[in-house]
């Protein structure tokens, strides 16, 4: 081992002496032994010139401040010989001490071109029992020399590889790409490192493995290269720990993309199959299936025992033909047989069968048609996963293997349980949007009207379509009203929001407008009234105080209300922030009346205008949401125009007409709900309307009652005669006495026979029950019992009070 020690013997090191200018000072016969360049060349002059590269003074002012902190600094440098060549050195400088004044550093350096010289059998013992595997490769590519590690690593016993390409022994090795590389290093020279790749080896047939290897060239005397070196280790641990970590998160982007149980499920076998298993069944509970129950959402059933329902949910296989293995998708679907059934749902664990033979220590006469199959199709290993999420049991998750020839290990039950972890968040959260989405839609469609009818002064049809259920239920919704006179009121609203809070807040203002409208009150009117309704619902949602924690935000709405009169032609209307109604004329021109636009409804402090319009025969009138008009490009005026358009087919039946117009606004579904409601107006002809002045005289009684008794029997309604003649008789005499002239009496025969008389005065009328021993105050006592309803309401000159009598 003398060579050995020479290596340690410092006393041949290249020394020199150079001041902080960087001046060469000193130069010992070992640094002219170096780098072949005499003292008298080198002393007095710069050292920059001995360096390779261009100096850089960062690194230089760096070295220099720590010598002169008392320590000193080694490293690897590139300096220049007396030829020009490059030599690559093992460079230390001492802490800074004084020569002459001066600051100096004493600078050593030894080529690495130095090797040790060991015995022959210690380096032959230290290549081969290495734990990398290492190989030397000729010019061509063949073996040379091959230690024992990559022997083993390979599985091809050194005698045969000697000599013999790397392709033509281990196909499986990706050789093509690993000789690719190598000649790569024998062109350039150039080193490649850590190149990773995947294949199997005779080692272990049925494995895939990862190795790590890298390249680099041989050189012989003359400086020519002679060969390849590699070196092999086996990373298929780290690969595996990256590969699941990569599927982990490739799992968060690719499963639960849609709020859908059943496209959950089968995006988790989609995502399973090939990349982790060759066959994925999943099957959910029956009560995660249904929709049903409205309320179930908020609760969940007790424990899952193996006698629960279950369906088939997802189901992914290698191949069409495996499917036949299992049950398809929607049928019933069973649990794991024993032994591991029991409570697998609940407990949570999953479930390792490495060897199905026979398939789940069942004997084969028991279940021959599941054996047979499971045979066919050459499932040799299972994982099943209960999916539970929130601790609610939900399904099961099996996985299997065929093609593969690996069993499944505890690693893999790790990823298995991580998917379906991930899988069941998002199925739980599908299952419970589903349910509410159907409880909310549920609601929304009981609240609706069913029917609509326009009586004859308004014929009608309405379309709705809801919004994509990804957004949630909206609370679009409509209404028409018999009013008294014949007259009609249309409503059209939108909440603002989505889900059970939007639906439910429709349903509270539909009623209330059927309430308001009821009581006879003019558009602006009935505007005020309910922006004071969700003012105060607003309110109440806000305040902690009143409000339950799950009630939903109340925040607004906007709302047209119009009143149709089909005696006069002429439609009055109030917007609260909603769009303006369309109105095509019977020659197909489409205009958008010029209405006060109001404020939305919620807000409070600001007043509301009503606008009267007068609307020809044959006019349609149609009012909708701001879904229709603002469509995917959100330009409401476009929309708007269009729809005039659409609606200018004057031609086309009204239901064919509406539903028509939704689908050619809005082919696809919006993030918001559609309502349109159309309505064609006809007028009440003149012959089945009398009108009578009343003088204020109680003679003038008589004669009135009989005119309208033979008004009634010209209209072919003599059934209803005695009790228009009580009628009649009973608001005229009341008017006579009480209100203030001048009086008007109006007989109108439409889809109701309705009788009303008209004064100046605004003192309501009042029902109410005479003592046995009054004389009068039973007039209106009978109005009430001869007629169908009453009412009254009141006008910019006084009131009218109304009674409606059914038709035969």
């Amino acid at each position: 081992m003398e060579s050995a020690r020479k290596g340690f013997d410092a006393s041949t090191d290249a020394v020199a002496v150079i001041t902080a200018r960087g001046v060469v000072t000193g130069w010992t016969r070992g640094a002219e032994e170096l780098l072949g360049l005499p003292a008298q060349d080198v002393v007095g002059r710069t050292a920059a010139r001995l360096l390779d590269a261009a100096e850089d003074p960062v690194r230089a002012a760096r070295i220099a401040d720590r010598c002169r902190a008392g320590a000193g600094w080694s490293g690897l440098a590139a300096l220049r010989d007396g030829d020009g060549r490059r030599t690559d050195v093992d460079l230390r400088v001492s802490a800074v001490f004084s020569m002459a004044e001066e600051e100096c550093f004493l600078v050593s350096a030894r080529s690495l071109c130095s090797q040790w010289e060991v015995d022959d059998s210690v380096l032959e013992g230290f290549l081969a029992c290495a734990p990398v595997g290492m190989a030397v490769m000729d010019p061509e590519l063949r073996y040379v020399w091959v230690n024992e590690t990559l022997e083993r690593f390979g599985g091809v016993p050194r005698e045969q590889r000697l000599g013999r390409r790397l392709s033509e022994l281990l196909p499986g090795m990706q050789a093509d790409a690993l000789e690719g590389r190598m000649r790569k290093v024998l062109a350039t020279r150039e080193p490649v490192m850590d190149y990773e790749y995947v294949g199997w080896s005779w080692a272990d047939p049925h494995r895939e493995r990862a190795y790590s290897t890298s390249f680099f060239p041989l050189t012989d005397a003359a400086d020519a290269v002679s060969g390849v070196c590699y070196m092999v280790s086996d990373v298929t641990e780290r690969w595996n720990a990256r590969r699941l970590l990569s599927l982990v998160n490739e799992a968060g982007t690719s499963i639960g993309t849609t709020l859908d149980v059943l496209r959950t499920a089968q995006e988790l076998a989609d995502f399973a199959v090939p990349r982790f298993a060759d066959h994925v069944v999943v099957d959910l509970l029956e009560r995660v299936l249904s929709s049903e129950g409205q309320g179930a959402w908020l609760t969940d059933a007790g424990p899952a025992r193996a006698g629960t329902v279950m369906r088939r949910a997802g189901m992914r296989s290698v191949s069409g033909e495996g499917s036949g293995a299992f049950v398809g998708v929607g049928e019933m679907a069973g649990f794991v047989p024993a032994p591991h059934a029991g409570d697998l749902l609940d407990h949570g664990d999953p479930v390792l069968i490495p060897l199905l033979d026979p398939p789940d220590g069942q004997d084969p006469a028991e279940q021959p048609l599941r054996i047979a199959r499971i045979r066919e199709y050459g499932l040799h290993s299972l994982i099943a996963v209960p999916m539970r999420a929130r601790d609610t049991a939900l399904g099961l998750t099996t996985f299997f293997r065929s093609l593969n020839p690996v069993s499944f290990g505890p690693d893999d039950v790790l990823l298995a349980r991580e998917l379906v972890a991930r899988a069941a968040i998002c199925v739980d959260n599908a299952r419970r949007y589903t349910r509410e989405h159907t409880a909310a839609v549920t609601l929304q469609r009981s609240l609706l009207p069913q029917a609509l009818t326009g009586g004859t002064a308004l014929e009608v049809a309405s379309s709705y379509r809801p919004a994509d259920p990804t957004d949630g239920v909206g609370g679009d919704w409509f209404d028409v009203i018999p009013l008294s006179g014949a007259r009609v009121g249309l409503v059209v609203g939108d909440v603002v929001g989505h889900g059970i809070g939007a639906a439910a807040g429709m349903g509270r203002l539909r009623t209330a407008v059927q309430t308001l409208a009821d009581m006879e009150m003019p558009p602006d009117e009935l505007l005020a009234h309910l922006d004071d309704l969700v003012l105060r619902l607003s309110d109440e949602s806000a305040d902690p105080a009143t409000a339950h924690r799950d009630t939903p935000t109340f925040t607004g709405a906007t709302c047209l209300y119009a009143v149709y009169d089909p005696v006069t032609g002429r439609c009055a209307m109030a917007r609260a922030g909603h769009p303006p109604p369309v109105v095509v004329t019977p020659d197909g021109h489409a205009s958008f009346p010029e209405i006060p636009a109001g404020p939305p409804l919620g807000l409070g402090g600001m007043g509301f205008e009503s606008t009267e319009i007068e609307l020809a025969e044959n006019s349609l009138l149609g009012l909708y949401t701001d879904g229709l008009v603002e469509g995917p490009e959100h330009d409401m005026e476009h929309g708007m125009a269009r729809l005039g358009e659409v609606l200018g087919d004057t031609g086309t039946d009204l239901v064919t007409l509406c539903g028509s117009a939704v689908r050619q606004l809005v082919p696809v579904p919006q993030p918001d709900d559609i309502a349109l409601l159309l309505a064609r107006t006809h007028l009440l002809a003149p012959a089945r309307i009398a009108t009578w002045d009343v003088p204020p005289e109680p003679a003038a009684v008589g004669r009135i009652r009989a005119e309208a008794t033979r008004q009634v029997e010209d209209w072919g309604l003599g059934a209803l005669a005695m009790t228009t003649e009580l009628v009649v008789s009973e608001l005229v005499t009341n008017a006579i006495r009480y209100a203030t002239p001048p009086i008007r009496l109006r007989l109108l025969s439409d889809a109701r026979l309705t009788c009303e008389i008209s004064d100046h005065s605004s003192t309501a009328p009042r029902l109410r029950h005479a003592r046995s021993t009054d004389e009068g105050g039973r007039g209106l006592f009978l109005v009430a019992q001869l007629a169908h309803r009453w009412g009254a309401r009141y006008t910019a000159d006084g009131k009218i009070i109304w009674a409606e009598q059914e038709l035969a």
